[in-house]
């Protein structure tokens, strides 16, 4: 077999080792799981919705370990790691919940001598291909949905972050979960694409990149399968001329560089009315200054490493490229001793002077760096807003309700928020358009993708 390594952004060691699966136990996996789910099907929701919750529990009760191995796998400040468990148990709750409105029988009117309705009747056995930067509650979204709705799970999570998959699976166990309705495994990109390719195989949910979710339509082509792909984002942000400025700042900046930016909903372009940019730029860059980049096991870090030293290059190299555009960086780099090429650790960046002719403005950076550009008017800030491959969020801060709602109207993005950003309510549905992905999870439309409608039409003997 071979050996998956995971290096750690804190200090470059090797935290995880874990072999990857080979043919047979790929095999012995995906076989099982469609065993399993000839009788998982049948069990009652009410069944199926208390293991989850017992699964929920025991994950819960490993909050605080599970923090810490969530720093050390992918560098998120221990202060804020735990958040996500916090994450996690919202939306698994709320779709255990969400689940008997969902999948209820939909009963038609009866005509004379027959009786209608329509089911929604599990899809089989769904493999999940989990990302690396909200690990838990990125894989939540599809796991336990799937599960509910009467599927098996197949679990691969990113090389990074590879314990994440195996406390889903203690904490199932755990809920006593029937042998082969939650698997996980460690696969090479190779095994990962022979697997979505397996013909009983019957739903994808991807989160990663663009180029992921083209691999998964290429090896899903000619199925017809249902698939999930959300796959990133070039977020913006307008703050009009009637905000309440230090509220505008404290929440966009937030939306920016919290996570270090390695949010896919995270602000990553600023439009601002012209009339506050300037005392908009001032409160921001003081904002920022106040960060403190350091070791992400200390609980005083405010701002970790990113992933890995080629991402803090990537976004090094956006940046250098603003620049010798004309743009304007505010922050020093050399007042953060940890940022140097070559190092994950990477100093935070606001830059003006900047426009859609540089890559930091269009190219998702996924990282501690936002453009602002000064606007005239609510129409230049939505045509710029609009003017993206992406559209997963896009927000609008602004005092007049009114206008703010007839502002995010017209913007092309799958969530629109006034006066907050990057935050998912598990109430809402997930989705976005463009190259930020297509499909839907959470809310009761999540379930859609995960069933199929079955017609029944019975005429009365």
């Amino acid at each position: 077999m071979a050996l998956q390594k995971t290096i750690s952004p804190v200090d470059g060691s090797v935290y995880v080792e874990r072999e990857q699966a080979d043919p047979a136990l790929v095999e012995a996996t995906l076989a099982r799981a469609v065993t399993a789910q000839r009788a998982w099907r049948d069990v009652p929701l009410s069944e199926r919705a208390r293991y989850c919750s017992r699964m929920v529990d025991a994950f819960v009760a490993r909050r605080d370990a599970m923090a810490e191995e969530l720093t050390w796998q992918m560098g998120r400040p221990i202060a804020a790691a735990a958040g996500e468990i916090g994450g996690f148990e919202e939306r698994a709750r709320t779709m255990i919940a969400l689940a008997d409105d969902a999948l209820a029988p939909i009963v038609l009117e009866d005509k004379p001598g027959f009786t209608r309705y329509i089911t929604r009747e599990p899809l089989g056995v769904s493999f999940i291909v989990a990302p690396w930067n909200f690990p838990f509650m990125t894989a939540v979204n599809a796991v336990v949905p799937a599960i509910m709705a009467g599927n098996t799970v197949i679990l691969k999570h990113s090389a990074q972050t590879p314990l994440c998959a195996e406390r889903f699976q203690e904490a199932f166990d755990e809920a006593g979960l029937p042998e082969g309705v939650f698997q996980h495994l460690h696969l090479s990109h190779e095994a990962t694409e022979g697997l979505i390719q397996d013909r009983r195989i019957a739903h994808v949910s991807f989160t990663g990149s663009v180029p992921g979710g083209a691999m998964v339509e290429r090896n899903v082509a000619g199925r017809f399968i249902a698939t999930g792909l959300e796959l990133g984002g070039k977020d913006p942000a307008y703050i009009r001329a009637d905000v309440d400025l230090n509220a505008a700042v404290d929440g966009v900046m937030d939306g920016a560089f919290f996570n270090s930016g390695q949010s896919c909903c995270g602000i990553e372009r600023l439009y601002v009315h012209r009339d506050i940019f300037d005392a908009f730029v001032e409160r921001a860059v003081a904002w920022v200054r106040q960060l403190r980049l350091g070791n992400p096991t200390d609980p005083a870090t405010s701002l970790g490493p990113l992933v890995r030293p080629a991402a803090a290059d990537f976004v090094r190299g956006q940046i250098e490229e603003a620049v010798a555009a004309g743009a304007r960086a505010w922050i020093d780099p050399g007042d953060y001793p940890l940022s140097v090429p070559g190092s994950a650790y990477l100093a935070p960046q606001v830059l003006t002077g900047v426009d859609h002719s540089m890559r930091v403005m269009t190219e998702e950076s996924f990282g501690p760096v936002v453009g602002i550009m000064a606007v005239d008017s609510d129409d230049e800030a939505v045509a710029l807003m609009n003017d993206s491959d992406f559209g997963l969020t896009a927000a609008v801060f602004t005092r007049d309700r009114a206008i703010g709602e007839a502002l995010v109207h017209r913007l092309d993005a799958g969530t629109v928020f006034t006066n907050r950003c990057d935050y998912l309510d598990p109430e809402l549905a997930w989705t976005g358009v463009k190259q930020s992905g297509r499909g839907c999870s959470l809310s009761r439309l999540g379930y859609e993708t995960l069933t199929r409608p079955k017609s029944f039409h019975l005429k009365h003997a």
